[in-house]
């Protein structure tokens, strides 16, 4: 038996004992033992949780129903001790097979992400079997030109899956989106999917633009005129994706090649009409916008455009103050500082809209002495000219 137990699929040992579940329980860092093993560590005086070695912010014991469901299953299929009876072998298949329907593929999915979600330390399994590689096969080897409501289904729960494997992976296999096909696939992705679709790939982006190991890819991406305009345009159009399109530019900006293709398709716009539309939201980014907003000015052709926007100067003074948290104003000065100092417009557009209001209540606040430092230049500088 002993050797047989070594066929034991992975996921279904606990950590502690070694032994198959019998009553797989969830401690609040994600990590899943089996209840008698898990009791007996607390009861010892542990404190901590026995994989992570996190100290528990909460001791209660969340029965894993979903783990539990796939042990009574896979011993039921009547090969106990069969590796390939591994249901993470099972569901790799079924997402592989050609011969699987596409609602075989959507419950395998399912299978994955209720895994994923009920026991976090699946992943690394996951990853080590292909998973992620495979995913992203399946998400971009080809598209539906259809989108009918079942491929969109199928894509949704691709990225769902994907996004919570993300954070454990090497990001080196997203680079199979270098091939034309597979990028071109992306983009048509997200120029005609749903908003879930759309922040999902924003997410991707945002992962793409961290790594080293996808630098290249971020650099072809800031190259697809077809995906900034269409970045660009739920920014500049306040979809409900926008926040993620922020998220998303922020992240492409890395490179200074991306930063000229960005204001090329009319980011400065697009970011000048967030800034305005935020304050009609509880929760924006309209901080991070503003620090985009600044870093781009370092190119001439953006601080033509902000000055050209009838809004735009108007839009960055607007972010000197704000009554709920002071969070851009560094960014906000600094750009008017920029655009103010060889623009007699600017500043003529910046005193209209009441900049020298925003600046001297700056000063009263609590902001920080940098912040504030800036401030009372820019005042000078408004003042002398």
């Amino acid at each position: 038996m002993k050797e047989a137990q070594m066929t034991i699929p992975h996921l279904f040992r606990c950590p502690i004992s070694l032994d198959l579940f019998t009553d797989p329980v969830t401690l609040c860092t994600g990590q899943t033992y089996d209840r008698s093993s898990i009791e007996k560590w607390l009861a010892a005086g542990n404190l901590t949780c026995p994989v992570t070695m996190q100290k528990l912010h909460d001791p209660s014991l969340v029965p894993n129903h979903n783990l539990r469901h796939l042990i009574e299953q896979w011993r039921q299929m009547g090969h106990q001790f069969d590796p390939e009876s591994d249901p993470l072998v099972t569901l790799k298949h079924s997402l592989e097979s050609p011969k699987a329907t596409i609602q075989e593929k959507l419950e395998a999915l399912e299978k994955i992400r209720l895994l994923t979600a009920e026991t976090p330390s699946t992943s690394s399994f996951l990853l080590q079997m292909g998973f992620l590689s495979l995913l992203l096969h399946l998400l971009f080897e080809k598209v539906d030109p259809e989108f009918s409501h079942e491929y969109v289904n199928f894509v949704e729960q691709l990225l769902s899956c994907v996004t919570r494997l993300m954070p454990f992976a090497e990001l080196e296999c997203l680079n199979m989106l270098k091939e034309e096909s597979k990028l071109e696939t992306f983009v048509v992705l997200f120029e005609h999917g749903t908003a879930m679709i759309k922040q999902s790939l924003c997410h991707l982006v945002v992962a793409i633009s961290s790594s080293s190991e996808t630098r290249e890819l971020c650099g072809l991406i800031g190259k697809n005129h077809s995906f900034l305009h269409r970045i660009v345009s739920i920014v500049q159009h306040n979809f409900e994706t926008s926040e993620a399109g922020i998220k998303a530019i922020s992240a492409l900006c890395c490179l200074e090649s991306n930063r000229e293709k960005l204001v090329q398709q009319g980011i400065v716009n697009g970011l000048i009409t967030y800034i305005l539309n935020s304050e009609r939201k509880e929760r924006s980014l309209a901080a991070t916008a503003m620090a985009r907003l600044e870093q781009l000015l370092g190119i001439e052709r953006a601080k033509e455009a902000l000055i050209s926007n009838p809004n735009g100067v108007k839009a960055v003074v607007k972010m000197v103050f704000r009554v709920s948290d002071h969070e851009g104003s560094e960014s906000a000065v600094n750009s008017l500082m920029m655009v103010c100092h060889e623009s007699l417009q600017a500043r003529e557009k910046a005193i209209g809209d009441g900049v020298l209001t925003q600046l001297l209540l700056l000063l009263q606040s609590q902001c920080s002495g940098r912040t504030k430092t800036k401030a009372r230049t820019l005042l000078k500088l408004l003042r002398s000219k």
